[in-house]
């Protein structure tokens, strides 16, 4: 055996990619066939095709339309290191993500169809370290992300006038209208068993309704950025990133996203709702983001050991998060703090630097980019708790022997995560220069 073709074997042996046998896919709704070459001129018709013909580090590239994964499933699973770029026009002549809209906004009725998929996009790669890839460098680049379709929402209860749904609705409770309960799902998740190392980049992209955390990664080793995508109306965390090798840190940046209304985990808006969080043996570099309207904090440090994590946070712009514009462990509590009282987190455990972020000057610059209907309904949203004792013989019981009393705490929310419209969404692109997602180039 020559020795080229011993390090050929040993090299397929250790997980190492090589890049020049990666190619570029093309895949068009309208105008393609799966029977296709899948080339520019004869593309696939359908995203899952695509996947399943592409080999690692391949580049596919995805034309307007809407893509509902196999059989409607509504997801799309990765378990190798691809790319996928939308936003061409159906004959690949020209790309602009906001104009030709490549989407995954899958619909209720296919909420049955999961088969072991955690979000509208499931990464999984290799599960051992021996065989998983190595040295790639995936990218997710200018897709929609919409589960406002596929969730249920209440007929009336938590409806604004001018709105089109009520509040979203936890299963199993669903709307009479619908199939099925809401999917409650990430948009994007990467499963923690994964061991590939190399890197993944986030960008361009829009989420929009997510009916659980927008972007859930779970990252071995390499780097994760996620760069200029606008994170709105999505549940419990807009970016959550987690380093999975549990020995090296796992370095990631956050940069020029604009990141609004991120909901609490139930109606009742007691917990979650953040708009970033940094977690255990991560390093972010949190930037140039615009931070706002999200139900509880802006950026939560709260999660593991301060100590075994670092942050920089600088040059932010942050306005009207409902409790904080950051929330952290400052032992022994924990600290909510606004924005002009940063200087007294700098030397906390875990902050290397926290510097140049401001409150937003200027609320005009969003006229006509927010949709005014649900930012008004947002900042006027009444919350009430009623606590109802149990008048029965049991609590008469328990107060004779001077215990505390049993009863039911009924909550109400005049709206929380209702449907908002993607196409205002899109408009939150170019808001503000240097700040938040830029426009797409």
């Amino acid at each position: 055996m020559t020795s080229l073709r011993k390090i050929s074997l040993l090299l397929i042996a250790l997980g190492v990619i090589m890049p020049l046998s990666a190619k570029d896919i093309f895949v068009s709704l309208s105008s393609g066939k799966n029977k296709n070459p899948g080339t520019k001129e004869a593309p696939y018709k359908n995203l899952w095709k695509a996947i399943s013909a592409a080999k690692a580090n391949d580049v596919i590239h995805i034309a307007e339309g809407n893509y509902p994964g196999r059989m409607k499933c509504g997801w799309f699973k990765l378990d190798k290191p691809i790319s996928l770029f939308g936003g061409y026009s159906a004959d690949f002549t020209k790309r602009d993500p906001l104009k030709y809209k490549t989407m995954f906004q899958p619909k209720n009725e296919n909420n049955d169809k999961k088969s072991g998929a955690l979000g509208l996009l499931h990464i999984e790669l290799d599960k051992s370290p021996m065989t998983a890839p190595k040295g790639f460098h995936m990218v997710i680049d200018g897709i929609i992300f919409d589960d406002g379709f596929a969730s249920s929402y209440h007929a009336v209860k938590g409806k604004p006038a001018g709105f089109d749904t009520g509040m979203w609705l936890e299963g199993p409770a669903k709307n009479i209208k619908d199939k099925f309960p809401s999917a409650n799902r990430y948009s994007i998740y990467t499963a923690t068993a994964s061991r590939g190392e190399g890197n993944l980049t986030i960008k361009n992209c829009t989420f929009v309704n997510g009916s659980n955390y927008a972007v859930n990664v779970n990252w071995y080793k390499g780097k994760v950025e996620i760069l200029n995508n606008v994170f709105c109306n999505n549940r419990m965390i807009s970016v959550n990133v987690t380093c999975s090798n549990g020995r090296e840190p796992l370095s990631w940046e956050c940069a020029y996203n604009t990141v609004l209304f991120t909901w609490s985990r139930l109606n009742d808006l007691a917990d979650m709702g953040f708009a970033i969080r940094n977690n255990t043996n991560c390093n972010a570099n949190i930037h140039n983001n615009i931070i706002g309207l999200n139900v509880l904090t802006g950026f939560d440090n709260t999660k593991g050991n301060p100590k075994q994590k670092k942050t920089m946070l600088d040059n932010n712009i942050f306005f009207l998060n409902r409790e904080s514009d950051v929330q952290m462990t400052v032992s022994p509590s924990i600290a909510k703090v606004r924005v002009d009282g940063f200087e007294d987190l700098e030397g906390v455990d875990g902050i290397e630097s926290i510097s140049d972020n401001v409150d937003l000057k200027d609320p005009s610059i969003f006229k006509g980019r927010i949709n005014a209907k649900y930012l008004n309904a947002f900042l006027s949203m009444k919350y009430s708790e009623k606590t109802k004792l149990d008048p029965g013989k049991c609590n008469a019981l328990r107060s004779v022997l001077g215990l505390p009393l049993q009863g039911t705490i009924t909550t109400t929310c005049d709206m929380y995560a209702n449907r908002y419209p993607q196409e205002d969404a899109l408009k939150l692109f170019g808001a503000v220069k240097d700040f938040g997602a830029q426009m797409p180039q």
